[in-house]
């Protein structure tokens, strides 16, 4: 019983939920309180005995107006008849209470103040105006366990976020008060995505508390000294991200090095490859490939038409757009690369098409440019460094930039919809050609890829991920990636041997190196007893992973985590 109300205490009610419950605890009381007055006035001023149910029937028909007939002729002394009128008056009043804190916002979806629905908030993040599918970064928090409040000037998207679960509020963040509702003084950071308000908020943010830290996100990155100087912390430019990883994926395609990868310790490596359409796997079951033979290196997992699968089927067929997750050693590594590699070597043209010279574009173009490669650039505004001033959704256009001589495309438009129709035409006009598409809706990753695209980015993951390394101060390699890796102590499995651990059954994750003290890290035995003094990896999705925290009751004290591998062959 004790443990039970130990729980009870340490559930966070938001406001609203706070007031009910205090609302019903006092209702009790109250009943309670005069069931027992009525009950003892009875006995003392009108010599009637009657039992305290009898009280406390006349005490609830009392207050719900329902009347207490049987009772009215025994009356006669004027303190009784002041008790029943006390009684009758704020009956009335509880019933009018009731109706506007519980029924009609129940029943009516009448005006609820969101403040009354955040629970108590320290050490949380405060983010204002978020513009890149606010529930993206908000669920990535949450898996973290960041507590945030979000301040949305939209009284709509507030309410939706709330009605949906998340810690939302309506204001304007440029409003000193709304910061204080947001507990301030009791955050850890504020995240300011407001646009061409950002410097407004952030000054705003430093009139109310000058010692918080503050991140600053931004489409265009000519304005980071800006920010900076308004007293911004860190100045964040996803676009510029997400069009530099989209730019090296497209240069490894030259080259069979291998520099995106994660250290395991003891010359082990994990790292992601994704299989080219002309690539002598296609089409090979996975236990026929002989990787292991030919390049010393483990395939530990695969996205194969879109699904994760930790460890790989050994029948599973390897297809164009397939992403395998290897590990090794570097060199093994390397001679993976060079295995999965389209047969011709010699490859008659180095073109990369870059549709797109937006803040995305302009950082692919740079990166594209240093490895020396011809790029052939389109834009639909005529400016420094486009080559075609037109629409590249349009099968004369690319034509016309030459895409049956270029080896990949790089669709950086801002438009979904135009990124889909470019990624379907390119696939169309060169079956073998690379396609690596921006977009800017996470729902739009799936499309994307049955659109044709080898590799596919979304803005929002992107934003997501690098909030949460600037507050986790994680080493993300690749802050769009699905795939998480996080090395835990195995003190929870202590005595149980990996396989009767039930890691892989209850979460889907794959334990992929097991580190002990006097040795390093090895390919897990699964029939050695854990002792609880070494140390896993544990590789899996965010879901996986998140699953694996809370059914191992694995303190996140003890993580040192990872958000590693771009595997954004597959979908967000």
């Amino acid at each position: 019983m004790s443990s039970v109300l130990r729980s009870i205490r340490e559930i966070e009610f938001s406001r609203r939920n706070r007031l009910i419950l205090y609302y019903f605890v006092g209702l009790g009381v109250v009943i309670f309180t005069y069931t027992m007055v009525y009950n003892l006035a009875m006995a003392q001023l009108e010599g009637v005995n009657q039992s305290i149910f009898a009280s406390f029937e006349f005490v609830v028909q009392t207050m719900t107006t329902t009347g207490y007939g049987q009772d009215s002729a025994v009356w006669s002394h004027p303190l009784l008849f002041l008790f029943v009128s006390l009684t009758q008056i704020s009956g009335i009043g509880i019933g009018f209470f009731t109706l506007r804190l519980i029924v009609i916002p129940l029943f009516t979806g009448a005006e609820v103040n969101l403040d009354d629905r955040l629970t108590p908030k320290r050490d949380h993040v405060i983010i204002c105006e978020y513009r890149r599918d606010s529930a993206v970064l908000l669920d990535e928090l949450r898996e973290l366990d960041i507590d945030y409040v979000l301040i949305s000037s939209s009284e709509e998207n507030a309410r939706e976020l709330s009605d949906d679960g998340y810690s939302a509020i309506h204001g304007s963040p440029q409003d000193a008060d709304t910061f204080q509702r947001a507990s301030i003084d009791t955050a850890r950071a504020v995240i300011t995505d407001a646009g061409d308000a950002n410097v407004n908020t952030i000054l705003t943010v430093r009139s109310v508390r000058p010692d918080i830290e503050v991140i600053a996100l931004t489409d265009d990155s000519n304005l980071r000294d800006v920010l900076l100087d308004t007293g911004a912390d860190s100045v964040l430019s996803p676009h510029g991200v997400l069009g530099h990883r989209l730019a090296e994926k497209a240069v490894i395609s030259f080259s069979s090095d291998v520099t995106d990868t994660i250290d395991l310790g003891s010359d082990v490596e994990v790292t992601e490859i994704p299989v080219d359409q002309e690539s002598r796997l296609v089409g090979t079951p996975i236990r026929d490939s002989e990787i292991r033979e030919r390049t010393g290196a483990n395939v530990i997992g695969a996205w194969i038409d879109g699904e994760l699968q930790l460890p790989p089927d050994p029948d599973a067929v390897i297809r164009p757009n397939t992403v395998l997750l290897v590990s090794g050693g570097h060199d093994a590594l390397e001679e993976m690369s060079d295995f999965i590699r389209p047969t011709q070597t010699v490859q008659q043209h180095e073109r990369i098409i870059l549709a797109g010279m937006g803040e995305v574009g302009q950082a692919v173009h740079s990166v594209v440019s240093e490895a020396g490669i011809d790029t052939v650039t389109i834009d639909i505004d005529d400016h420094e460094g486009v080559d075609i001033v037109a629409d590249a959704g349009s099968k004369a256009v690319l034509q016309e930039a030459g895409i049956e001589d270029a080896e990949a495309i790089i669709i950086g438009v801002p438009d979904d919809s135009a990124s889909l129709l470019t990624t379907v035409l390119a696939r169309s006009l060169d079956p073998k050609i690379e396609v690596l598409t921006r977009v800017s809706d996470t729902d739009a990753t799936r499309k994307a890829l049955r659109a044709g695209a080898d590799y596919v980015l979304s803005v929002p993951r992107v934003s997501a991920r690098m909030i949460a390394k600037e507050l986790r101060g994680e080493d993300v390699l690749a802050p769009a990636s699905q795939i998480r890796f996080v090395r835990v102590s195995t003190s929870p499995f202590a005595g149980s041997t990996l396989a009767e651990s039930g890691i892989y059954e209850r979460t889907g994750c794959r334990v992929i190196a097991v580190e002990r003290e006097s040795g390093p890290a090895n390919n897990p035995d699964p029939r050695r007893e854990f002792t609880g003094d070494e140390q896993m990896t544990v590789v899996g999705d965010d879901e996986a992973v998140q699953q694996f925290l809370k059914q191992f009751d694995v303190s996140r004290t003890e993580i040192a985590e990872q958000s590693g591998l771009s595997a954004e062959g597959a979908p967000d």
